[in-house]
């Protein structure tokens, strides 16, 4: 018999999936306890007793996510190359229309009120955590030659995550995946120049 509070046939997974969706399209702060517990099939004292708390439910919901989210950059290829997929593979997880548009970890409390910021400090670190990926992943190429002794990786790794972030953002604007391959091609096409070794960038024409 199910305990009180817990429906017949409750599945914590489904549920917390169910959660991550709305969290992903509303935010953190535009889903009541009430509307999750409505979606999600279940009592309020059902969500505490499997979740904790909204926020311990909400990271557990930005756990699923990124463990979901595509763009491996470990495969062997070239630096340029998994950047490059990262971004196309990213971006068309955001475009995707059988989930909310967007990326979670860039939209869900982009403006938290003063009470909810150690939320928006959550989704910061899972940003910079994918920062220092696609940091090691430039300092592997280095290592390996495929990337120029002396790039400068700390730029290119804010410049392509940047480019990331605003397709996440224009992804919920309602661009078009043919507007947004456009914006990841001219940001490849800046790779040699961003890539560049300190002495070719110094160098000046004869």
């Amino acid at each position: 018999m199910p305990g009180p509070g817990r429906p017949r046939g409750f599945d914590r997974d489904e549920a917390l999936r169910t959660a991550m969706h709305l969290f992903w399209e509303h935010g953190y702060e535009g889903v009541s306890i009430s509307e999750l517990t409505a979606a999600m099939g279940i009592g309020a004292r059902s969500l505490y007793t499997a979740f904790g708390s909204k926020e311990e439910l909400f990271r557990e919901a930005v756990a699923l996510y990124a463990g979901e989210t595509p763009g491996s950059l470990d495969e062997p290829r070239t630096a340029r190359e998994a950047i490059e997929l990262m971004l196309r593979e990213r971006t068309a997880a955001n475009l995707d229309p059988a989930t909310p548009l967007g990326c979670m970890v860039v939209l869900a409390a982009a403006n938290a009120t003063p009470e909810n910021e150690h939320v928006r400090t959550l989704l910061a670190e899972r940003r910079q955590h994918d920062r220092g990926a696609v940091l090691a992943r430039l300092r592997r190429g280095v290592a390996e030659g495929d990337v120029p002794a002396g790039a400068d990786v700390e730029a290119a790794a804010s410049f392509y995550l940047t480019v990331m972030h605003g397709l996440a953002i224009r992804a919920r604007d309602g661009c078009t995946p043919a507007d947004a391959a456009r914006v990841i091609d001219a940001a490849m096409s800046a790779w040699e120049g961003l890539t560049a070794g300190s002495s070719n960038r110094s160098a000046t024409p004869a």
